[in-house]
């Protein structure tokens, strides 16, 4: 039997960390009554208001689908459309109280259980964990066509 690369290890062990960090999220989710797409579209927009064309390219939405997402929590309240006052063409999507309440809700539930499910490192090994994390997000947003990466 061949041996695992390990880079092949390392991937696969980063594809088994998505999944786990997507459960999180989608889990935290339903219990808000949001889907991952609102609840990732609600994140980014929690300390900002940002244009559709920006949200598009944040999210990795095509404007179709991006419109449909904005509709959606816009009908629940969560978010409004705002013209822009420098230029009347463009709409920005801000969230609302609501909204608000539920980015930072939501957030701070995915946060606490991250925490807990990495709980057991030493500080030294979360350090470094949280250093590679932050080096290997550094470089896939200076490559090309992916910048933009949502932070959440």
């Amino acid at each position: 039997m061949t041996e695992t690369p390990p880079g092949r290890r390392l991937a696969e062990s980063l594809v088994r960390l998505t999944h786990l960090v997507e459960h999180v999220f989608a889990e935290t989710g339903r219990r808000y009554d949001i889907t991952p797409q609102q609840a990732q579209l609600l994140c980014v927009l929690h300390h900002t208001q940002l244009g559709m064309t920006e949200l598009s390219r944040s999210l990795h939405l095509e404007k179709s689908s991006l419109t449909g997402l904005v509709n959606r929590v816009e009908r629940r309240g969560l978010a409004v459309r705002r013209r822009d006052s420098h230029d009347r063409r463009e709409c920005r999507v801000a969230l609302t109280e609501q909204g608000s309440r539920i980015a930072v809700d939501f957030h701070e539930e995915v946060s606490g259980r991250l925490e807990e499910l990495v709980g057991d490192l030493a500080p030294e090994e979360s350090g470094q964990l949280t250093s590679v994390i932050a080096r290997v997000l550094a470089g896939a947003e200076t490559e090309p066509g992916r910048e933009g990466r949502p932070d959440s």
